[in-house]
C-alpha cells in the first residue's frame, strides 16, 4: 500500500510567513547584538563584544538576503523584530543570544527542507550559506560561555 503524502506540506504562501518569521528573528539578533556589543563591560567580555559588532554586520546581512527572497517568492517581507530581552548581567546576555541562536539554526535547518520541498533550490543554499554563519555565532557564544555548543537539533 503507497504510502499517504503527509497533509502538512509546505506552500509557497506558508513558507513567505515562515521567512518573514525568520526575518524578524534576524532584525531582533541586529537589535541585541549592537546593543550587546556596548553594554557588556570587563576584560572577560572585551573579545566576545568586539565580535557581537561583526555578528550585528552578519545579521544585518542575513535580514537583507532573507528579504530579497521574500519579495523573490511574492511576498512583502516583514518590518518588524520578535523582542529583544535585555540584563544588566553579561552571562544572562550571552545566554539570550545562545539561545536565539539554537531556535534559528533549528528554524533555518527546517527552512532548507522547506525550500526544497517547492523546488526553491536558490533559497535553500543560500539559507545553508546564512546556517554557516549562525552556527559559528552559536560556537562563539558557547566559547565565550565557557561551555561546549549546544546541539540545536534535526530539522523535523
Amino acid at each position: 500500500m503507497p504510502k499517504e503524502k503527509e497533509t502538512h506540506a509546505i506552500t509557497r504562501e506558508k513558507l513567505i510567513d515562515l521567512l518573514n518569521e525568520d526575518l524578524q528573528r534576524e532584525f531582533q539578533a541586529v537589535i541585541a547584538y549592537v546593543n550587546y556589543s556596548q553594554v557588556l563591560k570587563g576584560a572577560a567580555y572585551m573579545n566576545i563584544a568586539a565580535e557581537l559588532a561583526v555578528h550585528a554586520k552578519e545579521e544585518l546581512d542575513h535580514a537583507l538576503i532573507l528579504s530579497d527572497q521574500i519579495d523573490y517568492l511574492g511576498g512583502t517581507p516583514a518590518v518588524t523584530a520578535k523582542p529583544v530581552k535585555t540584563s544588566d548581567k553579561a552571562e544572562e546576555m550571552l545566554r539570550f543570544d545562545l539561545d536565539n541562536e539554537v531556535e534559528t539554526i533549528r528554524n533555518y535547518r527546517r527552512r532548507v527542507k522547506q525550500a526544497d520541498e517547492l523546488n526553491e533550490f536558490a533559497l535553500s543554499e543560500q539559507i545553508r550559506e546564512i546556517l554557516m554563519q549562525e552556527q559559528d555565532h552559536l560556537t562563539s557564544l558557547a566559547t565565550a560561555l565557557g561551555i561546549d555548543p549546544p546541539n540545536p537539533g534535526i530539522a523535523d
